[in-house]
């Protein structure tokens, strides 16, 4: 059965947005000194756009919000299997504002960004796995 091309399209372009976030937080721990800041802003910011991606496919509208809770919920009452990594996955929401802006917040520290990373992957796979080949970059 073919799919609609239009939201295919959609469905990638989000994709391949959260692709370049994860990239650009990987790429963020090859500067001298890493650029941890930077990491974990852009692993929010990949999970938030695989989710939307993921509602995206299934036809669902969502608000612009950065609150990866609200959007994870969004994705759970579609594959409730989901559930565990979204909740696991709302803990990065601070990281789309926290570091972002100069106030007394103490440095991330590179396990906390590694941490980061590694569930951004996770959720980016699992999102991945869950939808068919033709709409992932």
């Amino acid at each position: 059965m073919a799919h609609d091309p239009t939201r295919v399209a959609d469905t990638r372009a989000w994709l391949g947005k959260g692709e370049m976030d994860l990239r650009a937080a990987r790429n963020g721990f090859e500067a001298t000194p890493p650029l941890l800041e930077d990491v974990l802003f852009h692993c929010q910011q990949a999970v938030e756009k695989v989710l939307k991606g993921f509602l995206t496919w299934h036809d669902r509208p969502f608000r612009k919000t950065h609150d990866l809770a609200v959007t994870g919920q969004q994705c759970v009452e579609l594959d409730n299997s989901l559930e565990a990594l979204c909740c696991r996955a709302g803990g990065l929401t601070v990281y789309a504002w926290f570091f972002r802006y100069p106030g007394e917040s103490e440095q991330p520290s590179e396990e906390e960004a590694r941490h980061a990373l590694a569930l951004a992957q996770e959720v980016n796979d699992a999102i991945r796995d869950r939808l068919p080949e033709n709409v992932c970059p």
